[in-house]
């Protein structure tokens, strides 16, 4: 059955209605999940095992029948794990019905029906009885509910109605515990994603600074936690202010409380400076002893940096303080981690909560909008001087800089219901945008300048300059460190068979939308570009949007050796013949490959099918071709990419509409 949903078009600006399968919205879930990158977390995997059998083992020990409650068990794992390690009976709950479905197969492939019962339910849903899901408590309780902020999925309403309602006092529990660490530092590149600096103008009366409104400055800012792999944020750009500190541990194994809490830790700063960021992450330990530890530390508070397991599922936090404070070395003060039942967010205490009433464990709330209206790389893009600096070397070529109070008439309107009357039936003669929408998720999306433009032509003056004047798309063929992983076919994990869900996510991905290119920010993950990059269509903004589609086809040769991942594409918005922002590659590959990527904006990926794992044997292929087409109607990007093997050898092809 097919039904009709409405889309808001990114790149014309308008709504669509769209025919779509009726099963559509969980496609794009199992497409767009983490489970291929789950299952390929070898260090999770073994360290569930382990503590699994250690559990097992336990209950074993003291004369009971082993009764596990698995809960969000998706493929089905660590029940099968539960039953190879000698479990009686294991009652995996999977809410997500398209995966619920799945695990039943899983486990009747894998031999364990007959031990495993896969209830399709939430888990505070869940009854125990006679005529109940459960026939009684589960003395075992293993889960993987856990984000990169650990309780963002909800884990502690999860567990705290699983121990009153679904398994026994004092149960085995994996994990054991959880323990969440910070570090406080100070680093004007992250602070930069939570706040405005001011902008510094060289014009002809001076230096001119523009500064942010009051009421931006003083907002504590979005309770959201800002996750990134904290790995690939250089050392050179914090000052760390105190030690690792373990701000709070959660028992899984006793009665959990999702209630509100604070927990506050005492350090004296390693160094004067100004407190802005919290840096955080947490482990898990599998058994009451903690001998099996599974940690998402960066490297530098890693107990075995050169062995790290590369995960994107669980990365690290970033939070911002409600406003950077001065700390002064050796000055005794108190960190405070705040939590709900889903958020956590610092604050910096002179003295002890216990001491200070005021303290509020009430979430902070942005009050000034920018932080709800923009994301965090927004915030960076805005603060980077070197970018406002190509702005003004562009604008200083048509007028110089002067004073503006007074000068700027803000219209609330859509370009296309832009009149005359509007503009005081004067021309436009400059037309400049950055651009950037909010509505933008992949590069190309912010060719709605371009409809805005031609919606508007009629205001323009003979000879308006518009700026950008154009703008490029842009490729490179790549081979990824570790990306790679969040679609490759997992097969065989732990010795269990989950080929069902390795086909489910392909065929999850042959579904329109899913297709689409993925937004990555890769200065998160690391490349080597295999080709030299290649520009593959060019728009002229000084000219309307065409009637007919631009076309582009060619080949690129790949001059590296390598695996071929995937093809990276970004735009480049040329100013003025002279001046150009990228929002991908800032400069050519090095010799080796190495890339530099804009920080502040995504990239768009389009992974080749199948994604070649780098246990595979070298060679390949030499040349990737491509067909590109962009549709004026729609605002769409169509492209076709073919890695060739050989000259006889079947083409490999990612299709994307």
């Amino acid at each position: 059955m097919k039904i009709f949903c409405s889309r808001a078009n990114p790149t014309t600006g308008s709504v669509e209605w769209l025919e779509e399968d009726e099963h559509y919205d969980y496609h794009q879930e199992i497409a767009r999940s983490s489970y291929a990158d789950m299952l390929h977390d070898k260090d999770r995997n073994i360290k569930y095992y382990q503590g699994i059998r250690a559990a097992v083992s336990r209950v074993k020990d003291r004369g009971q029948k082993a009764l596990v409650l698995d809960i969000g068990t998706g493929t089905g794992l660590l029940s099968m794990m539960a039953v190879t390690a000698g479990a009686d009976f294991c009652y995996a709950i999977e809410v997500f019905k398209p995966m619920a479905d799945a695990a039943v197969k899983i486990v009747e492939k894998n031999g364990f029906s007959d031990k495993i019962m896969v209830i399709n339910k939430h888990s505070t849903e869940v009854t125990v009885g006679p005529e109940g899901d459960m026939p009684c408590c589960a003395n075992i309780l293993v889960t993987e509910l856990f984000d990169t902020e650990l309780i963002g999925e909800g884990a502690l309403p999860s567990y705290e109605h699983a121990h009153r309602h679904l398994v026994e006092e004092n149960c085995e529990a994996v994990p054991h515990r959880a323990t969440i660490y910070a570090q406080l530092v100070e680093s004007r590149r992250m602070w930069s994603w939570n706040k405005l600096f001011p902008i510094h103008l060289q014009t002809s009366l001076g230096e001119q600074v523009i500064v942010p409104p009051v009421d931006l400055e003083n907002c504590p800012g979005a309770p959201s936690v800002c996750d990134i792999q904290l790995n690939q944020v250089s050392p050179a750009d914090f000052t760390v202010l105190s030690d690792v500190l373990p701000m709070f541990s959660i028992d899984f194994s006793k009665q959990v409380s999702s209630s509100a809490a604070c927990h506050s830790r005492q350090f004296e700063p390693l160094t004067s400076g100004r407190a802005q960021v919290v840096l955080s992450w947490w482990d898990i330990e599998m058994d009451p002893e903690g001998k099996i530890r599974c940690t998402t530390a960066p490297f530098w508070a890693h107990s075995d940096p050169e062995e790290m397991q590369w995960r994107d599922h669980w990365m690290q936090c970033v939070y911002f303080l409600p406003q950077e404070e001065p700390v002064v070395q050796g000055s005794a003060l108190c960190l405070v981690a705040h939590h709900d039942d889903y958020c956590v967010w610092y604050s910096l205490q002179r003295t002890s909560p216990e001491k200070n009433e005021r303290v509020h464990q009430m979430r902070p709330v942005c009050d000034c909008q920018a932080h709800l209206l923009w994301n965090r790389p927004r915030f960076g893009e805005i603060n980077d001087q070197d970018r406002t600096d190509r702005y003004i070397q562009a604008l200083s070529t048509i007028f110089k800089a002067n004073h503006l109070e007074d000068k700027i008439n803000i219209i609330e309107k859509r370009p296309e219901l832009l009149t005359s009357e509007d503009l005081k039936s004067r021309k436009v003669s400059l037309l400049l945008g950055e651009p950037f929408f909010t509505t933008s998720l992949l590069p190309w999306h912010n060719l709605y300048f371009w409809y805005v433009r031609t919606a508007v032509d009629q205001h323009l003056g003979p000879g308006a300059v518009v700026m950008p004047q154009a703008a490029s798309l842009h490729a490179v063929v790549v081979e990824f460190r570790d990306l790679w992983r969040i679609r490759s076919p997992c097969g065989d994990c732990e010795g269990f068979d989950v080929h069902i869900m390795d086909d489910m996510i392909k065929r999850a991905l042959d579904f329109r939308e899913s297709r689409e290119a993925e937004p990555h920010p890769l200065w998160e993950y690391p490349c080597r570009s295999l080709s030299e990059s290649r520009q593959i269509l060019a728009f002229d903004f000084r000219q309307l949007v065409p009637p007919r589609p631009l076309c582009a086809e060619g080949t690129m040769e790949l001059r590296r050796p390598g695996r071929s991942h995937a093809a990276v594409l970004w735009m480049e918005y040329h100013l003025t013949p002279e001046c150009t922002l990228s929002t991908g590659l800032l400069e050519p590959a090095d010799p080796e490959g190495g890339c530099c990527w804009n920080p502040h904006c995504k990239q768009a990926v389009y992974f080749f099918n199948p994604v070649l794992d780098p246990r595979a044997p070298l060679g390949g292929p030499q040349t990737v071709s491509y067909v590109v087409e962009f549709h004026p109607s729609t605002g769409d990007i169509t492209m076709e990419f073919r890695l060739t093997d050989t000259p006889d050898s079947p083409l490999l092809s990612n299709k994307v509409a």
